[in-house]
């Protein structure tokens, strides 16, 4: 199979991200990362599925890496 071997692009989701942040003075959710024009506008409108910024929140990560 010719092509097989190459890996899937990771869609994210700014749900699951820990850049995705609530804003208690705009009392909304925001991203943290200092993004660009261009970003933000795919930011904005949700299409943003292929964010170089995009960090899985997973608050137990570092537990498990400690045992």
């Amino acid at each position: 199979m010719a092509g097989s071997n190459k890996a899937k692009k990771q869609v994210s989701c700014c749900d699951t991200c820990s850049n995705y942040i609530y804003d208690e003075e705009c009392e909304y959710y925001v991203c943290d990362m200092n993004l660009d024009q261009d970003e933000m506008g795919k930011f904005m409108t949700d299409t943003f599925y292929d964010c170089p910024y995009y960090q899985y929140d997973d608050e137990y990560a570092i537990v498990r890496k400690q045992n």
